[in-house]
């Protein structure tokens, strides 16, 4: 009789990336279920056993809004440009808030998954990505939280005028998230070495936000100053937001595109940096 062979069908076979550009980033719809375990677990663990739960995203806003209204708006006297101050601030804090999150938390992912990462297989990007989608949620209270404020400036007759810039706003919310999640996966790839920049990412978080029009309004700057600020890629993103919902700012297609195009090369700089480093961390976490 001849003999038989067995043949084994594989339903998963994992191989080694031998390419740099090797991203596999097909794996992440894949794997889309455990990527949205991961959101829930990003979501949960921050208000998991407190009173107020998510609500902490409303009081985090409005305390930030009303300090910036009592010491920039009352006490220091800055323009807001006519607006409403606490809407001029809000705008301001919603839109940074939202990348800052994305920016900060990202940027452990090495460190803080690294007991995850050296158990089972899945693709490490499911990570970050979750941790993107996840501080969407905190950002869509805060939003409400803004637009309850502008519903009630709108009827009290303050200068509130919305435009058909609102079209952009998904445009903005995908240039955020990926300018956020690109410099976070580069400044994780380099803490699995260099843990002192843990430290320095918080702290240039807050100096960078003083660098963005949310609490000065672009027209404050002039010269070369506002060349400087301009060259903040989150300048153009938070101008756009308040002049789309507000009527004031700043909006330009060109500083917009500046945005997308370094997004898109943060991004592909952070993919590839994120790509080495995945192979080899484990020596070094």
């Amino acid at each position: 009789m001849p003999e038989q062979k067995d043949y084994e069908q594989w339903d998963e076979v994992i191989k080694p990336k031998n390419r740099l550009f090797d991203f596999h980033l097909g794996e992440l719809w894949r794997y889309r279920d455990l990527l949205m375990l991961f959101v829930r677990r990003d979501f949960v663990s921050v208000y998991k056993q407190t009173i107020l739960g998510p609500a902490w995203y409303l009081l985090q806003a409005l305390i930030t809004t009303i300090t910036f209204t009592l010491i920039f708006g009352k006490v220091a006297k800055l323009p807001t440009d006519g607006v409403p101050q606490s809407l001029f601030y809000m705008a301001g804090i919603v839109c940074w808030g939202y990348f800052s999150q994305c920016l900060t938390k990202t940027s452990n992912t090495f460190v803080n998954n690294a007991s995850i990462f050296g158990k089972v297989y899945f693709p490490r990007m499911a990570v970050p990505v979750s941790i993107v989608i996840s501080n969407l949620i905190g950002f869509g209270i805060q939003l409400l939280m803004f637009l309850g404020f502008l519903v009630y400036y709108y009827f009290q007759g303050m200068p509130v005028h919305l435009n058909s810039a609102l079209l952009l706003f998904p445009i903005l919310i995908i240039i955020m998230a990926g300018m956020g999640l690109g410099l976070g996966i580069i400044i994780s790839s380099m803490t699995t070495k260099y843990r002192d920049l843990q430290n320095l990412v918080v702290f240039g978080v807050q100096l960078l936000m003083y660098a963005t029009p949310v609490i000065f309004p672009l027209s404050f700057f002039g010269g070369k100053l506002r060349t400087l600020v301009l060259l903040n890629p989150m300048t153009s993103i938070v101008e756009t937001f308040k002049y789309a919902f507000l009527g004031s700012g700043t909006f330009n297609w060109l500083y917009l595109g500046y945005s997308a195009g370094f997004t898109l090369v943060i991004l592909f700089i952070g993919l590839i940096l994120f790509n080495k480093v995945e192979r080899s961390f484990m020596d070094t976490v």
